[in-house]
């Protein structure tokens, strides 16, 4: 039932979106562990779309926050504004009250502004006028962010990131998928047009992350991430800072989901390789050295894994 649920989850998403199954499999791995998703690509490559198009076959309640360097708290978590007729305040709340957040441009937006969102992801609440309110559950941030263009931006600090299970890399479509795309949106069908349907709800999704906690990993498996994960914060020459122990259950967690979207019931070495690039991406500092010789995050991830044993 569930591996049928998923098949059909996939088959309306690629009803707007060709190709792009390895950003489409990892936004439905944040979803089912309840986690946060960074997505970094040049522009064009279908990043806010699919996010929008894996919002509507999910029922849930979708926002867009368009970043921008004069955005502020206030403009996504939401005021007090006083009624003159009234002479009380109320609360206005902004668009972080959502089940999904598409988090377009995320690093455009100054500081200040990531601190707001920062609360929002961790504690799964906000602070507005010293009054605190949960946040709907699930709530999901997908953030997006531009590699090239840095006139405006800036640098998403270190504890968020942490908070974003996944960096993922969109990758350009094949020819062959780019030739489908083209065909799509400028043949005759109106692409604006097409009816995208709801597959799961909320019931569902808390039912499917039960089951994807219950997942088995085996012990030597759990040791081969921790082996990973400390290799990251050895003294090295490359390496300023390692992976924190967000790492560490995030690569579990997203091996057994990566299980469960392949219809297993216990995680195998695959699905820790498919996603520990994403995982630690992001949380491996290099040093000034490293980027001289031009060595890359991946790069070291890859030296890392290669010096571990697998079990």
């Amino acid at each position: 039932m569930q591996k049928e649920l998923i098949l059909n989850l996939k088959k309306e998403i690629s009803k707007k979106i060709i190709g792009q199954e390895e950003m489409v499999d990892k936004i439905l791995i944040s979803l089912l562990t309840g986690n946060h998703i960074l997505l970094e690509g040049l522009p064009g490559l279908a990043k806010s779309l699919t996010v929008n198009t894996v919002a509507e076959t999910l029922g849930l309640k979708f926002s867009r926050i368009q970043f921008t360097p004069d955005l502020l708290p206030s403009d996504i978590i939401g005021t007090e504004i006083y009624n003159e007729k009234t002479g009380e305040f109320h609360i206005k709340k902004g668009p972080i009250f959502a089940n999904i957040i598409l988090a377009d441009e995320i690093n455009r937006a100054p500081a200040k502004v990531q601190s707001a969102l920062l609360e929002a992801m961790q504690e799964k609440q906000v602070t507005i006028a010293n009054v605190t309110y949960k946040l709907e559950q699930p709530f999901m941030v997908l953030a997006t962010q531009n590699p090239i263009e840095q006139d405006g931006t800036y640098s998403l600090p270190e504890a968020q990131q942490d908070r974003f299970i996944m960096k993922v890399k969109v990758e350009y479509p094949s020819k062959t998928e780019e030739r489908t795309i083209l065909d799509l949106l400028t043949g005759t069908e109106n692409f604006d047009e097409i009816n995208i349907e709801e597959i799961l709800n909320k019931d569902n999704i808390a039912e499917l992350k039960k089951i994807i906690r219950e997942i088995h990993i085996d012990e030597k498996l759990k040791d081969y991430i921790l082996n990973i994960v400390f290799k990251t914060r050895e003294e090295s020459s490359y390496i300023s800072y390692g992976a924190s122990p967000r790492a560490t259950i995030a690569i579990v967690l997203a091996s057994k989901a990566n299980a469960f979207l392949n219809s297993r019931e216990f995680v195998i070495p695959e699905d820790i390789k498919r996603v520990i690039y994403d995982v630690l991406r992001h949380r491996i500092a290099l040093t000034y050295e490293a980027e001289a010789e031009g060595k890359t995050v991946e790069n070291i991830i890859e030296e890392i894994m290669e010096g571990v044993e697998l079990p």
